[in-house]
């Protein structure tokens, strides 16, 4: 009896020795991506509060000035710091072949073809 529960017991128990495989380059990327994005999403939410209390704050000012009563001087904290626009850590990291830019940045006026020769190109004489 003991046997069987020993062997049941090592049954069950062996999945949970199991080696897992290392994450694959894709993944750690991903969560890569979703760790700055949660990041940048905190210091947005952290923004908007800072900006929510100063607008409160100045409301109560108003208020209190409306009626009459002592208005208490403003204690000063940190100015609300706006975080920008999102920007990807990964895609700022690859170079530019690797992020799909293959295009100089300039907008094209003209072809970027032309009849002249190398020969006419380094002396400067066009037809």
């Amino acid at each position: 009896m003991r046997i069987a529960a020993a062997l049941i017991a090592a049954f069950v128990a062996a999945p949970g020795f199991a080696k897992l495989p290392p994450p694959s380059e894709q993944s750690v990327v991903q969560a890569a991506e979703t760790a700055a994005k949660g990041a940048w999403n905190d210091r947005v939410a952290q923004y908007r509060l800072c900006l929510a209390m100063e607008r409160v704050a100045d409301g109560y000012r108003t208020s209190l000035a409306a009626a009459g009563k002592d208005v208490p001087p403003p204690v000063a904290t940190a100015p609300c710091a706006d975080p920008g626009p999102y920007v990807s850590p990964v895609a700022a990291s690859r170079p530019l072949e690797a992020a799909g830019a293959h295009s100089p940045p300039e907008v094209a006026v003209a072809p970027p073809n032309t009849k002249a020769t190398a020969a006419e190109l380094s002396t400067g004489a066009r037809k």
